[in-house]
């Protein structure tokens, strides 16, 4: 029996909304995250590269000379390159600053390409806006340079003011220039000639790496992948040489693979943050929580003598009110066994504690040894 035209789009909708509640109803499915995502590829990384510059052109808000005299010595120097001898000359501008200036270097960025970099004051110049970055070699780890940076400055706050009032929005030291440096030396690193690639994990785990090996040597059927340890995982070429190393990552980074993590409740006790894990369970346990509240209220009063009396003098009399709360209305509350996380939120949400009292009680139940979780104090 074949289908009409009509109904093969219906067919297909049915199919697909199918597809999408099933997608849904499954929490593994939800939870599953791309390798690239969770993972790092070996060589696939930034570097990051500074030096050091002048920025002119300010508008009388730059370096003061004689409190900054790297200005001064960087200003000299960069105007003896240029045939202008100014060592003897008492110079007093306003419109010059030191600056740092900062770039990370994409991975496999090649020569020519643009990258953008940011702009930092070193002395005490009040404002970027409206200056230029002269010419700036930035330099990498090994000393090397990598990159000449140089462009009008973008800043995104401002200062102004007087002699009473001073109005600053943002920060007016600190701007970017958007592909204000050319890459002038590429970092070698040949991804096509590898037959082995290590996939590190940025979330260290032992499940999570053997999940991954699994997952990959499913994909292609073989014993391509295996776990060295809980942060990485070696893949080698499938045997063949059907697939070249950058189209194996290719299709190995879609992969999806369902992460998993340590039961880890993060507190944050200046903020008053706390992160709890989905896998936080607590044993038995009963809690208790109550703070003693004392407060003193000053009510002073005038006392006054009678009217028209010879005798008697206008005199403040004290009044003090006292009053004790020891929160005689919470109860001890019991929290079963294994509980789960949304079960131990409900129990102290049920007390009526506010976050840092939350912070307190679950410490305790670390000490009591009732938390099956590890606690990260920031």
């Amino acid at each position: 029996m074949t289908q009409s035209p009509g109904t093969r789009p219906l067919a297909l909708t049915v199919a697909i909304a199918l597809a999408i509640l099933v997608s849904c109803l499954d929490p593994s499915a939800r939870a599953a995250s791309r390798i690239k995502d969770i993972a790092d590829f070996e060589g696939i990384r930034d570097n990051m590269l500074i030096g050091y510059g002048l920025v002119v052109g300010l508008n009388g808000t730059g370096d003061s000379l004689r409190n900054a005299p790297f200005t001064r010595q960087s200003l000299e120097a960069m105007l003896e390159r240029l045939g202008v001898n100014t060592r003897d000359a008492n110079a007093n501008t306003k419109n010059v600053a030191a600056v740092m200036v900062t770039a990370n270097l994409h991975p496999f960025a090649r020569q020519g390409s643009r990258i953008d970099v940011t702009i930092s004051t070193l002395g005490d110049s009040g404002s970027l806006l409206g200056g230029t970055l002269l010419v700036t070699p930035l330099l990498g780890a090994d000393g090397e340079v990598y990159a000449v940076a140089q462009g009008t400055v973008a800043v995104g706050g401002f200062s102004a003011g007087g002699e009473a009032e001073t109005v600053i929005k943002g920060v007016p030291t600190s701007g970017r220039i958007a592909n204000g440096a050319i890459i002038e030396r590429e970092i070698g690193f040949e991804l096509a000639k590898m037959t082995t690639m290590h996939i590190s994990l940025r979330n260290p785990d032992l499940t999570t790496s053997r999940r991954m090996a699994k997952v990959i040597n499913k994909r292609f059927a073989t014993g391509i992948a295996r776990a060295l340890d809980p942060a990485t995982v070696a893949v080698m070429l499938p045997p063949g040489g059907g697939l070249a190393m950058v189209d194996l990552m290719g299709e190995i980074e879609l992969l999806r693979v369902e992460p998993d993590q340590i039961a880890r409740v993060v507190i944050d006790e200046q903020a008053g943050i706390i992160v709890m894990g989905a896998d936080v369970r607590v044993d038995e346990v009963a809690i208790a929580q109550g703070n003693l509240t004392v407060r003193v209220t000053e009510t002073p009063q005038v006392s006054q003598p009678a009217p028209f009396s010879e005798n008697g003098e206008t005199v403040v009399v004290p009044r003090t009110t006292v009053e004790v709360d020891e929160s005689g209305d919470r109860q001890l509350t019991v929290l079963n066994r294994g509980v789960s996380l949304r079960d131990l939120v409900d129990g102290l949400n049920a007390l009526g504690v506010g976050p840092r009292d939350l912070i307190s009680i679950l410490q305790s139940i670390k000490v009591a040894g009732a938390l099956q979780a590890e606690i990260v104090v920031q």
